[in-house]
């Protein structure tokens, strides 16, 4: 971290639990070294709403022991990696531990699930995206679609996260209109199947084990859901550099030639384009979270940078600019919070729908954009800087907006939704 920046690391408020009372941040601001460590403010998690007071009380204990363990462990130490693009094999192991594998097979609540999601994306946003993806396309598919012996061969490892999936469904020419564009085929040869075709943007790519191909088979023309292992002869995967966000996670091109696999490696519940659907939805649902969370990122940033960089004689968190900004990020990422703990409660009672997914995944990412845009604003050049976090916020923010269905596709799924009328062509 650069001088004069010590992040404010929140501590959690346990349910039933006072917010602490409010303190004099100037005569309580101690140096540390080259740096200033700012005294807690109120609301040090900046859960103005009480959301976290919804779970049970079991569930509370774990989310408070996988935040602190994300804020202490995980955010400062993604960002060297975030920088170099590269992935952090060791902190993996270590989310883990703490149970991120297996979200969604382990019996907790809607709710904790995408709190836990709102968490991850507050450390760093690439990993909550390997997390998510993880959770709800990779274990959710092959727990709810795969055959029992998949189940027995995969869930174990991929539960604690010492094995990978990738799910591979979108193209190079198709992304939007994947469900009839898609090109990637499929023909039964004996007792295999054979594969040709190419996927992009296929998160964990270039690491998984295996990867989750989404082709079209040539005999009845079916969108059809194939365990592929990476090792199979055919299959490369290519990773793709240069992004402006998620620079953690390994993007990769894929190409199948030829790329033989048993009978038994496709998915029996995964025969048609419709399961695919049903898992966009959720996984549409995940990223809300990741909207929430990331807009929950922006405001410690910001408030702790507010709290310690002074200018003109006095911290910047005494300038009425600076307070109107501050208090519109955490707005905006309450409201998310809010829309999103209402999902959950839609999602336990079974009535989650495309409409209510894509519509909080392009709210919550379009509130997101807007967050961190004023949170760069309010620190100035260093707002630009990754080692300040902003940037870095900044840059995850867009792929947030454009990824699980752009933020123009999922508002015209709404207002198809709401009209009647399909926008589509």
């Amino acid at each position: 971290m650069r001088k004069g920046y010590v992040p404010v690391q929140p501590q959690g408020r346990a349910s039933g639990q006072p917010a602490p009372a409010e303190t004099n941040t100037e005569s309580n601001t101690a140096e540390t070294g080259a740096a200033a460590a700012v005294a807690q403010p109120p609301f040090p998690d900046a859960d103005l709403m009480y959301i976290v007071d919804l779970l049970p009380p079991d569930e509370q204990l774990r989310y408070q022991e996988v935040r602190e363990f994300l804020q202490s462990r995980i955010r400062a130490a993604s960002i060297d990696y975030w920088n170099r693009e590269e992935f952090p094999f060791g902190l993996l192991a270590e989310l883990g531990k703490y149970g991120l594998g297996g979200l969604q097979t382990d019996g907790t609540s809607k709710l904790f699930k995408g709190l836990m999601y709102v968490e991850v994306a507050r450390a760093d946003v690439s990993l909550s995206a390997l997390v998510g993806i993880h959770n709800e396309l990779i274990v959710g598919m092959i727990d709810e679609l795969g055959s029992e012996e998949q189940k027995a061969r995969w869930l174990p490892g991929l539960t604690a996260f010492t094995q990978l999936g990738a799910f591979a469904l979108t193209e190079p020419d198709h992304g939007s209109d994947i469900a009839g564009g898609l090109e990637t085929t499929a023909r039964l040869d004996g007792g295999e199947w054979v594969l040709n075709g190419a996927k992009r943007w296929i998160g964990a790519g270039t690491i998984a084990d295996f990867a989750l191909v989404w082709a079209r088979d040539v005999a009845d023309q079916h969108i059809k859901g194939f365990i592929v292992e990476t090792d199979r002869a055919g299959y490369t995967a290519t990773k793709i550099a240069n992004k402006i966000g998620l620079r953690i996670m390994q993007n990769a091109d894929i190409v199948l030639d030829e790329v033989r696999i048993p009978a038994a490696n496709l998915l029996p519940g995964a025969t048609d384009f419709s399961k695919a659907n049903e898992l966009l939805r959720d996984s549409r649902a995940w990223v809300g979270w990741q909207g929430a969370g990331i807009q929950l990122a922006a405001f410690d940033v910001a408030r702790a940078y507010s709290l310690q960089r002074r200018q003109f004689g006095k911290e910047l968190a005494r300038f009425q600019l600076i307070q109107q900004q501050l208090a519109e990020i955490l707005g905006n990422a309450t409201a998310s919070l809010a829309l999103m703990a209402q999902l959950a409660r839609i999602q336990e009672d079974g009535k989650l729908e495309m409409v209510q997914a894509a519509m909080a995944k392009s709210t919550t990412t379009r509130l997101a954009r807007a967050s961190v845009a004023m949170g760069r604003s309010l620190m100035g050049g260093n707002g630009i800087s990754s080692d300040y976090e902003m940037g870095k916020l900044f840059g995850d923010a867009e792929i947030l907006y454009t990824y699980e269905g752009s933020y123009e596709i999922n508002s015209l799924i709404v207002a198809r939704a709401v009209t009647g009328k399909s926008a589509f062509v």
